[in-house]
C-alpha cells in the first residue's frame, strides 16, 4: 500500500526555482511511482508583495533587491534555462522582460483548490510567465490559464472582479512567513519536513522515500 505524503509547496508563479522545483518534484514522483501518494497543496508566497500594477524591468529590478549586474543576470538566466531545459521546461527568457505582482493569481490558485485542479492551473501559470512571457497580474491572461487547465472561465473572471480569497491568501502567506519561510520554493512534506530551492530530482526522490519509509 503506497505511503501518502501530504506536500505543501510554497511558492510563487514569477519565481523561476518554483518552476524548477515543481518540474523536479513531480519527475522524482514519476521514478516513486506506486510507492508514494502525493497530496499536494500549493501555498502562496509573494516575492514581490508591494510590485506596482506595471512591473518592473527584471534586470533593473534584481540589480535593486540584490545588487545583479547585468551580466551576473544574463548568467543567472542561462543557469535557469538550463536546468529547466534538462527537466523538459521551457523558459523563454528573451520574452521575460519584467517581473509582475502575483496575488490575484494566488487568488485563483486558493480558487483552484475548491475543485481540485490547483496542479494544473499553477503549470498554466508558469507556462504563461516563463514561457510565453506573459504578465500573470492581467487578468486576461489568468483567465486563458483558467482556461488551459479546463476550469471555469466565468466563475475565475467573477472572482477576479471581487475580493474574494484575497483575505485566505493572506492570512497564508502570513502563516508561512511566521513559521520561517522567506525563500521559494519552500517544500513542506507531512507538516515537518522541509526542502528548500529547486533542488534536482534526486534530491527530492530520496527525501520523499525516506519520509515515506518513516511511516
Amino acid at each position: 500500500m503506497p505511503a501518502t505524503l501530504k506536500i505543501d509547496f510554497v511558492s510563487d508563479v514569477s519565481c523561476p526555482w518554483c518552476a524548477i522545483g515543481l518540474q523536479s518534484l513531480e519527475t522524482a514522483l514519476g521514478r516513486l511511482g506506486d510507492e508514494v501518494q502525493a497530496d499536494i497543496h500549493f501555498q502562496p508566497f509573494e516575492l514581490n508583495p508591494n510590485m506596482v500594477s506595471e512591473g518592473e524591468d527584471i534586470t533593473e529590478h534584481l540589480h535593486k533587491k540584490y545588487g545583479s549586474t547585468p551580466e551576473q543576470a544574463a548568467a543567472a538566466r542561462e543557469n535557469i534555462r538550463q536546468r529547466g531545459e534538462a527537466l523538459g521546461f521551457t523558459f523563454n527568457m528573451a520574452k521575460r522582460g519584467r517581473i509582475y505582482n502575483t496575488f490575484d493569481a494566488h487568488r485563483l490558485l486558493h480558487w483552484a483548490e475548491t475543485s481540485g485542479q490547483q496542479l494544473a492551473l499553477k503549470k498554466a501559470l508558469f507556462a504563461a510567465y516563463f514561457t510565453n512571457g506573459e504578465d500573470p497580474s492581467n487578468h486576461e491572461v489568468l483567465l486563458r490559464a483558467v482556461r488551459a487547465a479546463d476550469l471555469d472561465v466565468d466563475e475565475a473572471q467573477r472572482v477576479l472582479a471581487t475580493d474574494d480569497y484575497a483575505a485566505e491568501v493572506r492570512e497564508q502567506e502570513q502563516l508561512y512567513l511566521d513559521q520561517g519561510i522567506h525563500s521559494v520554493p519552500a517544500v513542506i512534506i507531512n507538516d515537518r519536513h522541509l526542502i528548500s530551492g529547486g533542488q534536482p530530482p534526486e534530491v527530492f526522490e530520496q527525501a520523499l522515500r525516506q519520509i515515506a519509509a518513516q511511516g
